[in-house]
């Protein structure tokens, strides 16, 4: 007792006295912190310090607040938006025949472009103010996956003048005669905007881009003035084909010092006309699959005045900082809405396949292979729409999240990617032959394009989910940081010395919890709700403690090295990632009203996402740089062992059957997938031939029940199949009418495109199926 009560005054002299705290504690952990503090570029900087954090950081706190997110308000539709939705975009997708766009044309037909045009869609961020249409997140994204669910190349050539470019960046940064010049221009369609940020040396690593301009004086309008001689050489350049304004990053320079002091500026936005003397617009690019306008620009030595520089001169240099801001919140709205597109797409069409397509007398929805696909394609699309709406919710609640968007990005497009490979397994044949009534081909090799989008996956997944994660949403990294890089180092001490005792609780906590709760499997965890989901919610909130853990760990074992061990980085924000998700799952599950019929679809997308962290965790532990490191982690949050199975099987089979039944449920999961009343449509077709089929399922149970007691030839098929019916007395007249005609839209349905082969030679593809 006594020698415990040593201690325990020791500890107290050392953490509860300020000044032998100081000299002990915190100035030498000052010291190490400074150390071990990775080098840092100004472009990395402004890529943490930009946006900010939302559910994310709570995630990082170990304790999520879930009650709060619970609270939180959906996101809803003015009833502008509503009206636009229930007419204008309906009348656009009625409009667009995607075959025709990327095969015949290559491009939108004359009277879409007019009708995108006219009716606002390139408008949808711009303030009403400007004659815009001031539409929310959450309108945006509706209307962009809606759009990409008809047509990629129609929804990427709405969706870029509404994330980066132009529009977003003048309506945040621009001065007000900039404003006044150019919103009302593009909110009309009367101008339309491009953004030129990559360049063939240089894609997502901003730093690195070599277009430069050089602040001179020079002659505008017949006048002197102070301006830039840019030079530039761009690619990949959505919309850059058909703009009429050019927005340009580029490294602005002045050595003559015509600005003040500083000779390198840094990376800084311009708004330049395309036919401004020296603006070249070069070739196109032919993105994989697609039609949207893509293509190259170039520049040498243009002089443009300084007050094309977007928010004007005092703007000078902050053009990364503006770029990283506005990438967070488009990066939350394209491309997540391109993704979950496929993942409506998939489930809706896919159902209705699996049902209309039959073998061996039975539809191929009721083979248990099959049917593992189909729970994947229901399960992740479940998860696509929640991550969705989640991630909107944060964007319409004002807050612009860097690394919840980064999340979105990369897993939102991979699970897509999943769940288009699986629909293709399903369709075989009908999937890979190109054609009118091919409604996968598309979207399928749309895909890689939003992958590539920003840098690779790869860039996203390894440097900047984590990366961004561990200093922008702990609760005390980036303050510390701060204080690390304070001039004044006695202020600096000061500051640390406050943040390092929390830290250390926060630590502390962290360890006891992650321990507490292996020994216990988190049943002592508390849980906002009660039910069928109890367990999910103890299980996260365990896994937040144990990211949290890990994340401190890693950062001190590793210090600087940490931003070179990219894929130790990628699996802890592959926790991080699971962990979001998963909370957007539960979050739409409680804003649906818990309905019981939905559990197999939140079961499945909830044990996918524990797998992920189970998997993610074992991989970090085994691969830990440091081995003892590793291996005493793994021992202290799961001291019972890894226990988080993939999704089950039975869950899988509910979710295929429920993907054959026509439902409102289905129609839930399934909204954004348009369909004409068509027998010839890209997917109407299907839709038509699995209702009628679903309608006579009496008249064919009879008729495949005659098959099997051998009264009805099972070899025949079609009208043949229908009249022996009719002779046998099966059926009565109006009866195989009825089945004659579902049989037409049965074998369309099942039917792949052809061509002639002389219009196959002159590219003009007239498909004789459809």
């Amino acid at each position: 007792m006594t020698l415990l009560l040593l201690i325990a005054v020791a500890v107290f002299i050392l953490f509860g006295v300020p000044t032998v705290r100081r000299r002990f504690i915190s100035q030498p952990a000052f010291r190490f912190f400074k150390r071990v503090l990775p080098p840092m570029s100004d472009t990395e900087r402004e890529a943490i310090e930009a946006g900010d954090v939302w559910w994310d950081a709570e995630l990082f706190s170990g304790r999520p607040d879930w009650e709060h997110l619970l609270a939180t308000k959906a996101p809803s539709f003015t009833e502008d938006e509503q009206a636009f939705i229930d007419n204008q975009l309906e009348t656009l997708l009625a409009m667009l025949d995607d075959f025709h766009i990327v095969v015949h044309d290559r491009d939108l037909p004359d009277e879409v472009w007019d009708y995108l045009k006219q009716e606002g869609f390139f408008a949808m961020i711009i303030g009403k103010e400007y004659g815009g249409l001031d539409f929310s997140a959450a309108a945006n994204s509706h209307i962009v996956a809606r759009i990409a669910t008809r047509s990629i190349s129609a929804a990427v050539s709405v969706m870029v003048p509404n994330s980066l470019g132009p529009g977003e960046l003048l309506t945040h940064y621009g001065t007000d005669e900039q404003k006044q010049r150019w919103l009302p221009a593009l909110a009309k369609g009367e101008e339309l905007p491009c953004f030129a940020l990559t360049s063939p040396e240089a894609g997502s690593d901003a730093g690195g881009i070599p277009d430069v301009g050089v602040v001179c004086k020079g002659e505008f309008e017949g006048e002197e003035v102070l301006g830039i001689r840019v030079s530039w050489s761009k690619r990949y350049i959505t919309l850059a084909p058909v703009a009429t304004v050019l927005g340009l990053a580029f490294k602005l320079y002045d050595p003559e010092q015509l600005l003040g002091e500083k000779e390198d500026i840094g990376i800084t936005c311009a708004l330049i006309p395309t036919n401004h003397p020296g603006v070249v617009i070069g070739d196109r690019h032919f993105p994989l699959g697609q039609a949207f306008q893509n293509g190259t620009t170039y520049g040498d030595d243009v002089f443009i005045p300084l007050d094309w520089i977007i928010g004007g001169r005092e703007y000078a240099g902050k053009g990364w900082r503006m770029l990283v801001e506005c990438l967070s919140a488009g990066r939350g709205i394209s491309l997540p809405a391109l993704a979950t597109a496929t993942g409506h797409t998939s489930e809706r069409m896919t159902g209705a396949y699996a049902f209309v397509r039959q073998q061996f007398g039975l539809s191929i929805g009721h083979f248990e292979g099959v049917q593992g696909a189909m729970g994947r394609i229901g399960g992740l699309n479940y998860s696509l729409e929640s991550t969705r709406r989640l991630t909107v919710t944060a964007l319409c609640e004002g807050y612009s999240p860097s690394v919840i968007t980064a999340i979105t990005k990369y897993h939102m497009t991979e699970m897509g990617r999943v769940v288009l490979n699986d629909a293709l397994d399903i369709h075989a044949g009908k999937g890979i032959q190109m054609g009118p009534l091919n409604y996968l081909a598309s979207p399928y090799m749309g895909v890689p394009i939003s992958i590539t989008v920003e840098g690779a996956n790869i860039l996203t997944r390894n440097l900047m989910i984590f990366g961004q994660g561990a200093t922008r949403c702990h609760p005390y990294v980036l303050k510390e940081m701060a204080a690390a890089a304070n001039s004044d180092e006695e202020q600096g001490l000061d500051q640390f010395d406050g943040l390092l005792l929390k830290h250390i609780g926060f630590a502390l906590s962290n360890t006891f919890a992650s321990l507490w709760h292996g020994l216990t499997g988190a049943h002592f965890a508390a849980s906002p709700v009660s039910g069928e989901v109890v367990r999910y919610y103890q299980q996260l909130s365990r896994m937040s403690r144990a990211m949290a853990l890990c994340a401190d760990v890693a950062m001190l074992s590793l210090g600087g090295d940490l931003k070179r061990r990219e894929m130790t980085s990628a699996r802890l924000g592959d926790v991080l990632s699971h962990l979001y998700m998963a909370s957007a799952v539960l979050k739409r599950y409680e804003d649906e009203g818990r309905m019981h019929s939905e559990l197999p679809f939140v079961r499945y997308a909830l044990d996918h996402h524990l797998h992920c962290i189970g998997q993610a965790f074992a991989d970090l532990f085994k691969n830990y740089p440091k081995p003892l490191i590793g291996s005493a982690l793994k021992l202290l949050i799961f001291p019972l062992g890894i226990r988080y199975a993939a999704p089950k099987d039975e869950d899988a089979r509910a979710i295929a059957s429920s993907m054959m039944e026509p439902s409102t449920m289905r129609d839930r999961h399934t909204f954004l997938c348009y369909w004409k009343d068509s027998p010839t449509d890209t997917t109407g077709h299907m839709e038509l031939a699995f209702q009628l089929m679903h309608a006579l399922k009496p008249l064919y149970k009879r008729l495949h029940k005659a098959e099997k007691e051998g009264q009805l030839d099972a070899n025949l098929s079609g009208e043949a199949w229908v009249e022996a019916a009719v002779g046998l007395g099966l059926l009565t007249e109006h009866e195989a009418e009825q089945v004659k005609q579902c049989e037409l839209l049965r074998q369309r349905a099942i039917a792949v495109d052809s061509f002639a082969f002389e219009d196959v030679k002159q590219g003009t593809f007239k498909s004789k199926t459809a």
